[in-house]
């Protein structure tokens, strides 16, 4: 059965973004991505690079890991404010939301309902695993349906912020098992954290 991988970018003090929910390695950012860790993206996850990067990169490999994108609409409307209608283009791409009544793109689907139904629905479904980029409150949803993490973590502390799974997800301790890991020169590392047997998987919110 296909996963769903939350694949996500976060300080070493478990923050994905500033206080303002900003893109944290956009214009005015805290971050900025260095050489090695945009080289492992390109070589290793080259998918999950928006579509203008791929261009500017030239990159054009297919997905290896994901062919689907799940995204919150706070998360969306980071790129949308800035005239990206769709950063992902190269994937299937789900946008959860009940106050978008019209998607802005023909590449994107606007999700109403429930995400752990819609998301229990295209597990069921044939394909590679599904990318869950954010934002927290989303993954927050989620919490009990992921079954895989990746941390890209970069090497700073920011002090507060918006944590993993956003500031309302309840208590419920779960455990992972750490399955692969790559240390970058730079200091970044890609922590890859599978959930362990037995972990109860349900909706947590």
């Amino acid at each position: 059965m296909r996963k769903l991988v939350y694949f996500i970018a976060s300080t070493l003090d478990g923050f994905i973004a500033g206080p303002d929910g900003s893109d944290p390695s956009g214009p005015g950012g805290f971050w900025s991505p260095s050489e090695d860790y945009i080289q492992h993206l390109i070589e290793e996850y080259p998918e999950t690079l928006p579509g203008p990067a791929r261009a500017a990169l030239g990159v054009t490999a297919e997905g290896i890991r994901f062919d689907t994108v799940l995204e919150g609409r706070k998360s969306y409307e980071i790129g949308l404010a800035v005239g990206v209608t769709d950063a992902y283009p190269h994937l299937k791409h789900l946008v959860f939301s009940r106050t978008l009544t019209k998607s802005p793109d023909p590449g994107i689907e606007l999700i109403a309902d429930d995400p752990v139904a819609a998301v229990r629905e295209l597990k069921r479904n044939g394909g590679k695993d599904i990318w869950l980029v954010g934002g927290a409150e989303l993954a927050g949803a989620l919490y009990g349906e992921i079954d895989r993490v990746i941390i890209k973590l970069s090497p700073l502390t920011i002090g507060s912020g918006i944590p993993l799974f956003g500031r309302t997800t309840v208590f419920a301790p779960n455990a992972w098992k750490l399955i692969d890991h790559t240390v970058l020169k730079s200091g970044a590392a890609f922590l890859t954290y599978d959930r362990r047997p037995g972990t109860p998987q349900s909706s947590s919110r």
